[in-house]
C-alpha cells in the first residue's frame, strides 16, 4: 500500500506536512515527503488521503477490553477473580473475548492496540497482554504476554476483602499481603538458581520476569500514600513499576519524577466515585509532563469507553498539555511504557504497519476517522456509510466478503 498527500506525524520528529508512507506486508518500509517519492510500484494499492492527519495507531496502556465485555453483564465479566486476594497465575489471554464489540469501537476511533487484564480487587491480580484490536484468535492477536503483573493498592482491595472479614481490611494489610508475595518469589527465584527445587511452583513462577525486570508490575494506585507505597515497594524488592491512574499524583510530582516510573493518567472522565479519585483532574497530564515524567492516557475501559481515548488526551491538552504530548499519550509514550515501541507507536520503516487517518486532529470532538489499518490492511473504512461497511466484529474486511458469499461458518 501507498498512502500519499497525508500530514504525517510520525511521532518521531516533526510533521511532515506533505508526505507518503508505504506499506509492505504486514511492515512500514518508508516514510517520507512527497517530494521525495520517486514512483510508484507495479500492483501498489494507492490511499490519496488529501491533506488529511495521518498517526501511528493509537494505544491504550490500561484497560479491562474483552474481559468486562459491555453487552453481557455480569455473565461477561470475568475481570476479578474474588476469591482470593493474590492470584498472579490468572492470564488475561484466557479471558479476553476477542467478539466484544468493544473492539470495533477501538477500532473505529484508530486504536490498534491496548493493554487490557484483570481489574483491581486483589491485591495481586495477574498477568496483562498486550495486543492489537484487530482479530478472532487472542493467540494471534498479541505482541507481548504476559506483558506486567497487575498489583492493586487503596480502596478497591481492603473494600472487597475487608467487608468479608479477610486480609487486606487495610492498606497497611494491603502492602504486608504484596511485600510477603514478593519475598517468597525472591525465595523461590533463589532456590531455582541453586538447583533447590523438586519441581516449579505455579504461583510463583509468574513473577519471574517481573524479578528479571523482563515486564513491570502494574500498580493501580489513585492516591498520593498509595503512589508512595507502591514506589517503595518497588524500590525494596528492585522491580519496575507502572503506576496506573495516578489521580494524586500531581500532588507529588517531585516523588514520582524521582522514582523514574512511569504513570498512565485516568481516567478523569468519569465521576468522583470513590474518596480517593477526590483529586481528579485533567491538568495532572500537565504537571507530570513538565517534570519530565513519561505519562500516557487511558479510559480504563469501560469505566470511561475505550473510543473515547483521544478526547480524554485532548481534555488533558485542553489543561494544558502540549498537543504534541497529548498525541505522544496516546501513541509512542504508552508504546514505551507497555515495552512494545520496537513494534508500534510511530510511523517508522520496519514498525508494524498499523496507521490511522483522521480528517484532522483525532483529539477534537468533530473529528472523524477515515481508515483504520492494521497489519497493512484496511479494517475500518470511514469512507463508507457505516451500516453499510463490512465490517465483522474479530475479523477482517475480506473475512466479511467471504461470510457474506456464505464461504465462511
Amino acid at each position: 500500500m501507498l498512502i500519499i498527500n497525508g500530514k504525517i506525524f510520525t511521532m518521531t520528529g516533526k510533521p511532515v506536512d506533505c508526505g507518503y508512507i508505504r506499506t509492505e506486508g504486514k511492515v512500514i518500509t518508508e516514510v517520507g515527503t512527497m517530494s521525495s517519492l520517486d514512483k510508484r510500484q507495479k500492483g501498489e494499492e494507492v490511499l490519496d488521503v488529501d491533506g488529511a492527519w495521518v498517526l501511528p495507531g493509537l494505544i491504550e496502556a490500561h484497560a479491562h477490553i474483552g474481559i468486562s465485555e459491555e453487552k453481557w453483564g455480569a455473565i461477561g465479566d470475568d475481570c476479578n477473580e474474588l476469591t482470593n486476594p493474590v492470584t498472579p497465575a490468572l492470564r488475561a489471554i484466557d479471558a479476553v473475548n476477542a467478539m466484544d464489540p468493544a473492539f470495533h469501537d477501538a477500532i473505529k476511533a484508530g486504536i490498534t492496540s491496548v493493554m487490557t487484564g484483570p481489574g483491581s480487587s486483589n491485591v495481586v491480580g495477574g498477568q496483562f497482554v498486550f495486543m492489537k484490536t484487530q482479530g478472532r484468535c487472542v493467540d494471534n492477536m498479541a505482541i507481548l504476554n504476559p506483558a506486567a503483573m497487575k498489583a492493586a493498592l487503596g480502596e478497591n482491595p481492603k473494600t472487597t476483602y475487608g467487608e468479608q472479614g479477610n486480609c487486606p481490611a487495610t492498606r497497611m494489610g494491603e502492602a504486608a499481603l504484596l511485600r510477603r508475595t514478593l519475598l517468597e518469589a525472591v525465595q523461590y527465584q533463589k532456590d531455582k538458581e541453586r538447583g533447590r527445587l523438586d519441581r516449579e511452583d505455579f504461583e510463583k513462577e509468574p513473577w519471574m520476569p517481573v524479578l528479571q525486570r523482563v515486564i513491570p508490575m502494574k500498580v493501580h494506585a489513585h492516591r498520593a500514600d498509595d503512589i508512595l507505597t507502591a514506589i517503595r515497594i518497588a524500590k525494596e524488592f528492585n522491580i519496575d513499576i507502572t503506576i496506573d491512574h495516578g489521580t494524586e499524583a500531581h500532588l507529588i510530582v517531585d516523588e514520582v519524577k524521582a522514582s523514574g516510573f512511569p504513570v498512565i493518567v485516568g481516567t478523569d472522565l468519569t465521576s468522583r466515585s470513590k474518596l480517593e479519585v477526590q483529586n481528579m483532574n485533567f491538568k495532572t497530564n500537565k504537571i507530570l509532563a513538565e517534570a519530565g515524567v513519561l505519562i500516557a492516557v487511558t479510559t480504563d475501559h469501560p469505566v470511561a469507553l475505550i473510543q473515547y481515548l483521544p478526547l480524554c488526551a485532548g481534555l488533558a491538552v485542553k489543561e494544558g498539555l502540549p498537543m504534541e504530548e497529548g498525541l505522544k499519550a496516546i501513541t509512542i509514550n504508552p508504546a514505551k511504557i507497555c515495552r512494545v515501541e520496537q513494534r508500534v507507536g510511530s510511523l517508522e520503516a520496519g514498525k508494524d504497519a498499523d496507521i490511522a487517518i483522521f480528517t484532522g486532529n483525532p483529539m477534537e470532538v468533530f473529528t472523524k476517522t477515515l481508515y483504520t489499518i492494521i497489519d497493512g490492511e484496511i479494517i475500518y473504512n470511514g469512507m463508507k456509510d457505516e451500516e453499510n461497511s463490512e465490517f465483522v466484529p474479530g475479523g477482517s474486511r475480506k473475512d466479511a466478503q467471504k461470510t457474506a458469499a456464505g464461504e465462511n461458518e
